[in-house]
């Protein structure tokens, strides 16, 4: 595997676009047309997180997005994250989208704020990662930068993990930055030395994206959607995909190798 960050994806989850539209019943801004306009930038993909309340992303978002990027853009990723107890598996039983992460989300929880845990979670998860693959679909677990983690993922079929970021992007600017940042690091190496391939996401930003590429290695994905909604209500949808595109060339080329 010759896997370096210059390879790492840009997928911009659209949440807080549904988020604004749905304080007025009058369909904008357009989930659709936000999707449009970021790919048509040169994002790899589309991230929706529709959660059992409707409060963003919403079931008709879904099919919609489905069918755009199905039509109009094939080569684009589009994932899926959710908890897969909630309702998660029936968007990916009808859809199959190219990935499903799974996230251990609770039904009134305000945002994503931990990962998956092992053994405890390992039974009831197997079933539905196995299902999941069978349809043909990626499968991604959000994981907190656990290296120890990493060999029960891979045995339980999981193709790929979600670093969860959060607390890599509150350390910045303390004294605890650079073991954080070592810690998701040696994640990262556990993740690949046992197969796994590796994603990350949750308060990524611009400020903050090349550092984290730089030093964490073989990353195939970030997700990115709050920080890019924020940046794009000031510059728009398409220069902040550029942007988030200049972070991550600027940290493939000096990136660490597997």
């Amino acid at each position: 595997m010759s896997l370096s960050n210059a390879t790492t994806a840009l997928s911009v989850n659209l949440n807080k676009v549904a988020l604004v539209r749905n304080t007025r019943p009058l369909g904008i801004p357009s989930v659709l047309f936000a999707a449009a306009l970021c790919l048509d930038a040169g994002a790899h993909g589309i991230t929706v997180h529709p959660r059992p309340d409707e409060r963003h992303i919403r079931p008709q978002d879904v099919h919609e997005l489905s069918a755009l990027l199905e039509r109009d853009w094939p080569d684009a990723e589009f994932n899926i994250e959710g908890n897969p107890f909630h309702n998660l598996m029936d968007f990916v039983r009808e859809l199959r989208p190219h990935q499903a992460t799974f996230v251990p989300d609770s039904e009134d929880q305000p945002t994503s704020d931990h990962g998956w845990s092992f053994p405890a979670d390992a039974d009831r998860l197997r079933p539905l990662i196995a299902e999941t693959r069978a349809l043909g679909v990626r499968v991604s677990l959000f994981m907190d930068p656990e290296p120890d983690m990493m060999a029960a993922v891979k045995a339980i079929g999981a193709d790929r993990v979600e670093l969860y970021t959060e607390g890599y992007a509150a350390s910045r600017d303390t004294s605890r930055a650079d073991s954080v940042l070592r810690l998701y690091a040696d994640t990262a190496r556990a993740a690949l030395a046992v197969g796994l391939e590796v994603n990350a996401g949750h308060d990524l930003s611009r400020d903050n994206l090349t550092p984290f590429l730089r030093a964490v290695p073989g990353v195939r994905e970030v997700s990115i959607g709050h920080a890019f909604v924020a940046d794009a209500l000031e510059l728009g949808y398409a220069a902040a995909t550029r942007e988030y595109l200049q972070r991550i060339a600027e940290a493939g080329r000096s990136a660490v190798r597997p």
